[in-house]
């Protein structure tokens, strides 16, 4: 190469903005989608966890398909709910949505 040529190249590659820069845009991209997604979606997870974690015997719940019952035993998987007078059903743990408060009406 000659030294005019040699010259524009460098005179180009002076100008034109670091490599890593094209990257800035993704980076941004990946916070917006990690706090405005990710990070609420695990908090939920965490606090449902806790709920289903916390259950106990008189506890009044609703489960995954509406339906709305009384703890009366706790087992590692599983709950079993009284949903009225003389019905009581298994329900698998997980499967409790939320946990009714005490003042909150249920089907007694």
């Amino acid at each position: 190469m000659n030294s005019a040529t040699l010259s524009i190249l460098s005179a180009a590659a002076a100008g034109a903005p670091p490599a890593w820069t094209t990257f800035i845009p993704f980076i941004g991209m990946g916070l917006v989608f990690y706090f405005f997604l990710l990070r609420p979606q695990m908090q939920q997870q965490k606090a449902q966890k806790a709920k289903i974690d916390g259950l106990k015997k008189g506890d009044q719940v609703v489960t995954g398909g509406g339906l709305i019952g009384r703890i009366l035993k706790v087992d590692d998987a599983h709950v079993e709910l009284e949903l009225g007078p003389n019905v009581k059903v298994r329900a698998v743990r997980s499967t409790i949505a939320d946990v009714l408060q005490p003042g909150q009406p249920a089907n007694d």
